[in-house]
């Protein structure tokens, strides 16, 4: 079933229950929508766009920070049969011109606060003939069309029109951490793959809350919810991320499933150490479910979570744009004992672990993870080139390195691109990071390599180091002999852990940060 036709089912089965939810602590400010009020806002917002010229297969970009707008929106564009074109709200401008660029994005709906980034770059956006502004107060300076006058001009009834699961659907942008982003094309199959995979590993119900705070251009929050949304299930977004937003929203909307990043639920864990929050303030006990994904989960983190949260069921999914998603690999709540593995192949999914010749490497050895499913992109979209290269014969290559146990569980090592060759010798800064998090005065590490005339490249240690448990750098290398000797790290710079949307450790700036460092490293 395409994912509009179980937006309609939604409304016509729940049509007067909340659907969504928006909590803005920092503005004191909470508003819901109904199902039927969730599918008339998308029919409107397909009619809309419809009159102004859009029609199937046109791109329509949305540029937007997570707000009660944001789903009718993206689910008004797939009314058209157009492509809904999601861009990361961090973009610079030159990204977002690129971006508009290589989509041919016909209309471009963002939000009041890009009004300048878009300004800057218009004269680039030749493409682009429609433009309408979320949340611009009437009687501002007119920067395209009001989005209450662009809905006030759409009809509530279903637009016409046919739409194939095989048709194009969306394009994703990926983060652009190695250079410009790649456009990404799901079809609608993925995108109902999504909800049918998410659902299956969560067993999400109708009476379920799922508490979304990462950013819904990213596809892990919208298809996380999707298990949700697939049976009519209430979505909360909450619109920041501070530990007492987090704990007030899951007491007060009654959330059951939360999905956290790791520097979340390390917040939490940390203001609950220092007193900063008392649990007994808020109503928990309904929250069955904490799950956390996007990038690899110190298992420190979340033995110390269970220690806070005994109740709660833990799990851990794995994926990446390419695949649509989370899913890809999927722990499953009953394998605690695993915690640190990403788990087994998801459901309807298959893995494999290879070697550079593409063949299967055996339990144990490293190498890198190859993914076939319902998930996997169409391509990237305009670069048959990169797509040749991480799509061979259905098997799309991940870029991760892995292994297998010996229970055929995949634990994850790291990217290929971060691993550190010292000496001959390969480094995982994911081990390195996890060690460092095991220390209880340390609340983020990084690890990169840096360039060592000797040895090819040396690791290199960014913590962060907890509240009022100030370490110096003797006392962390000396905390470090517990790794080999090869493995240590042979500078410690005490600094922010850069992050970005979902969570994922910005090492490119790191390495760029920290270059020019230049003193001869000594074996520890």
């Amino acid at each position: 079933m395409i994912i509009t036709e179980i937006l309609e089912r939604n409304a016509r089965c729940y049509g007067q229950e909340t659907a969504l939810v928006e909590r803005d602590p920092q503005r004191n400010r909470r508003r819901h929508i109904t199902w039927e009020e969730f599918e008339e806002t998308a029919n409107r917002v397909a009619s809309a766009l419809i009159q102004r010229g859009v029609e199937k297969e046109d791109r329509v970009m949305l540029l937007m920070r997570n707000c009660l707008e944001w789903l009718p929106l993206y689910f008004g564009i797939l009314k058209t049969g157009a492509w809904a074109v999601p861009l990361n709200f961090r973009f610079t401008p030159e990204e977002i011109a690129y971006c508009a660029e290589v989509s041919e994005g016909k209309t471009l709906i963002f939000g009041e606060e890009f009004t300048g980034a878009i300004s800057e770059i218009k004269g680039r956006l030749g493409k682009v003939k429609d433009y309408v502004c979320v949340g611009l107060e009437e009687g501002s300076p007119l920067f395209g069309e009001r989005f209450e006058d662009f809905l006030d001009s759409g009809s509530s009834e279903r637009p016409g029109g046919q739409i194939s699961l095989l048709d194009d659907a969306a394009l994703y942008f990926t983060s652009g951490t190695t250079g410009m982003p790649k456009p990404v094309l799901l079809t609608h199959r993925n995108l109902e793959f999504s909800c049918v995979v998410e659902n299956r590993h969560h067993n999400q119900t109708h009476e379920d809350v799922f508490l979304c705070i990462p950013p819904l251009y990213h596809a892990g929050a919208k298809m996380h919810w999707f298990g949700s949304f697939i049976v009519g299930g209430r979505g909360v977004i909450l619109k920041g991320a501070k530990p007492g937003w987090i704990l007030e929203a899951i007491s007060e909307e009654r959330a059951t499933i939360v999905w956290l990043l790791v520097p979340w639920a390390q917040d939490i864990l940390v203001a609950i150490e220092n007193g900063d929050i008392r649990l007994e303030d808020y109503q928990l006990e309904q929250w069955r479910l904490m799950h956390i994904g996007a990038q690899p989960v110190p298992p420190s983190l979340v033995k110390k979570w269970k220690e806070v949260f005994p109740g709660h069921e833990y799990d851990t999914n794995y994926g990446l744009c390419e695949c649509t998603g989370p899913g890809v690999v999927h722990l499953g709540g009953e394998n605690f004992h695993k915690v640190g593995a990403i788990g087994k192949p998801g459901f309807d999914w298959e893995c494999r672990i290879v070697g550079e010749a593409f063949e299967d490497v055996p339990p144990g050895q490293v190498g890198e993870l190859v993914v076939r499913g319902p998930g996997v992109m169409k391509e990237y979209y305009k670069n048959p080139e990169a797509t040749g290269e991480t799509v061979r014969g259905g098997w799309l290559l991940t870029g991760d390195m892995a292994r297998y146990d010996e229970d055929g569980f995949i634990w994850l090592v790291d990217r290929k691109k971060d691993v550190i060759i010292s000496g001959g010798e390969n480094i995982m800064p994911v081990e390195v990071e996890d060690f460092l998090m095991e220390n209880e005065n340390i609340q983020d590490a990084a690890v990169i390599g840096l360039p060592d005339d000797r040895l090819g490249e040396v690791p290199a240690a960014i913590v962060k180091t907890k509240p009022g448990r100030g370490m110096g750098e003797e006392e962390v290398m000396a905390y470090c002999g517990g790794l080999p000797k090869y493995k240590r790290p042979r500078k410690i710079f005490f600094d922010d852990v850069p992050r970005n949307p979902t969570g994922k450790i910005e090492k490119p700036k790191l390495r760029e940060k920290y270059a020019g460092f230049t003193e001869s490293f000594k074996i520890q």
